[in-house]
């Protein structure tokens, strides 16, 4: 899942509709969120990471980068002894699974890459509303954290985006585990881990790459850039898709994704 996201992000209904279809759906919290591990007190330098990445300087210690979460999800496989995946990853997460498409080629059966962008800073930036409500600090107060989560319908769908829906999901997931200190250290990530254009490029990885049209915080130039690197992608725009999973589309989703799988498996 993306940045700052648990896996809860990934919607019990939406897995089942890939168990229903014979897959085995994994899903797991990434470093610094939800349940899985915290770097608690460990600094991100995020604004001096940004600073560098932009104007080519020597990078600042950074707590991990997206090697490292791609590691983790190795990890993962190794430890429920799967020696190979079809890889699906969004936002961030489409990131992370370019990562380890490109690290770990010989893991790598199929490639999924949602809402995402290939580590290029010219194309799939946020619009400056989106970005305000992204780096905006949340409400500590629970009540205060679940009112606030309208704020991310800048980014949504704009037929199906709903803030009820957003508050829902605000609920469990401060519930769950509420830990923002985390999303200074994964943007770090973000930001330190260098361009990917080269590498995705060079790629023989059988790759879908999905995109919403509506999306204001991943711009549709950065799904549409990451389809013309990778040799022979298929690349999925979606016109009622934000930056968001929106439940209208599940089947369109696990469609794409399960044609893509059974064509390369």
């Amino acid at each position: 899942m993306g940045f700052s996201a648990q896996l809860i992000a990934w919607p019990d209904e939406l897995m089942k509709m890939f168990v229903d279809r014979g897959l085995s759906a994994i899903r797991f919290d990434n470093r610094d969120c939800g349940l899985s591990t915290k770097f608690d007190g460990v600094p991100a330098n995020t604004d001096d990471v940004i600073k560098a990445a932009l104007l080519g300087d020597e990078m600042p210690p950074v707590a991990y980068t997206l090697h490292d979460m791609a590691s983790d999800a190795a990890g993962l496989l190794d430890h429920l002894a799967i020696e190979k995946a079809h890889i699906i990853g969004a936002s961030m997460g489409g990131m992370i699974a370019q990562t380890f498409a490109l690290d770990y080629p010989e893991r790598t059966i199929t490639l999924t890459s949602i809402m995402s962008q290939p580590g290029d800073p010219t194309v799939g930036q946020p619009t400056p509303e989106a970005a305000a409500a992204l780096l905006s600090p949340p409400p500590l107060e629970r009540e205060s954290y679940i009112a606030a989560s309208s704020k991310y319908l800048v980014w949504a769908s704009k037929k199906y985006g709903s803030a009820e829906l957003l508050k829902e999901r605000a609920a469990r997931e401060y519930d769950r585990s509420f830990y923002p200190e985390g999303a200074g250290r994964q943007l770090a990530a973000i930001w330190s881990s260098g361009d990917r254009p080269e590498r995705l490029a060079k790629m023989n990885i059988p790759t879908l790459v999905i995109h919403g049209r509506d999306d204001t915080l991943i711009t549709p130039d950065g799904g549409e850039r990451t389809a013309e690197l990778i040799p022979n992608a298929q690349l999925l725009m979606l016109d009622d898709m934000g930056h968001d999973l929106p439940q209208p589309l599940w089947p369109t989703f696990t469609d794409a994704i399960c044609s893509h799988i059974a064509k390369h498996s």
